[in-house]
């Protein structure tokens, strides 16, 4: 029984095979960096910007080339271009035009993947977007971390939850495959905050999310608060209960991308409990295997259905 939708499968039956995301670097900064609207950007947001593209010193189609040649000695032959670091939508739309343009270097190319801010997708942006859905797959992912507006507020995201509700519906009205991006296990959101997390992505018809938990980087705000002692990250084993409380209320249809974050390889002060990766996913599954639950058990609050 799978117990999630995983986004492997999900892919492998899209597409009729394996697929691969290429990472990209864009060059892109931050409203939330530059002074626009904030400096120093959220407190946990790295120096690359949660982005680890393996050639980021590269022009765009040459870390496209280069990470293709690596994956296809792996037999590998589809693959998705996404960028990553920072806010891939935050440049003049002919800028943004430029640099998607890199990445589709050949038909190996079948799907475009821009992740970005939810105050950074002006309808200018979603006209560009949609002139390359008629060559390729389209999606974009939007960072949330959490419905709660107050911890919003704390993580100095410098966006509200409405800016996020709008986006969101706005990229389904084009036809865009939306992803959002969470992170289970917040020091300033309970239980009740991760459900109506679940609840919110699920009415607003997202069609992929990426669980992240928490890391403490270097150079960030976040990491001073954590060496002060003024933060206080969950246990391993209260993480893994949010992740399938989160799933348990979440729609089935809805891919996952993540289940956990991937710290930085260096300046990570902490990261996952010290455990590797793997090690948490195999937990979470044999957690919802001895639970005997599985995602959108509890998915029964939206009123869909035909009336009486």
């Amino acid at each position: 029984m799978e117990r999630y939708r995983k986004l492997s499968n999900f892919l492998k039956k899209k597409y009729g095979e394996k697929v691969h995301r290429i990472p990209i670097f864009g060059g892109f900064s931050c409203p939330n960096r530059d002074g626009t609207k904030s400096k120093g950007g959220c407190i946990f947001c790295d120096p690359m910007g949660s982005g680890f593209a393996t050639f980021y010193e590269l022009p765009i189609r040459e870390q496209v080339l280069k990470y293709k040649e690596k994956l296809e000695k792996r037999g590998i032959k589809k693959f998705i271009a996404y960028f990553q670091a920072f806010s891939n939508t935050y440049a003049p739309v002919d800028v943004l035009k430029k640099k998607y343009e890199e990445a589709l270097v050949d038909e190996s190319i079948v799907q475009l993947s821009v992740s970005t801010r939810p105050d950074l997708l002006s309808e200018d942006v979603l006209d560009l977007l949609e002139e390359f859905k008629e060559r390729v797959d389209v999606s974009v992912e939007i960072g949330l971390q959490t419905v709660n507006y107050k911890t919003l507020k704390i993580l100095n995201r410098s966006h509200s939850l409405a800016e996020f509700i709008d986006s969101a519906v706005r990229v389904k009205k084009r036809g865009f495959e939306l992803v959002v991006h969470v992170i289970a296990n917040l020091p300033w959101d309970d239980m009740e905050d991760v459900i109506e997390t679940a609840k919110v992505i699920s009415a607003l018809d997202a069609d992929g999310v990426k669980i992240h938990s928490l890391y403490v980087v270097k150079g960030t705000a976040l990491a001073e608060m954590y060496e002060k002692g003024e933060v206080n990250i969950c246990s391993m084993e209260e993480y893994i209960d949010r992740v399938i409380n989160f799933l348990e209320h979440l729609s089935p249809s809805i891919v996952i991308h993540r289940l956990v974050s991937d710290p930085p390889k260096d300046g990570t002060i902490f990261g996952n409990w010290g455990r590797a990766k793997i090690e948490i996913i195999n937990e979470i599954e044999k957690e919802m295997e001895r639970r005997n639950t599985w995602q959108g058990k509890k998915f029964d609050y939206l009123n869909r259905g035909v009336s009486p």
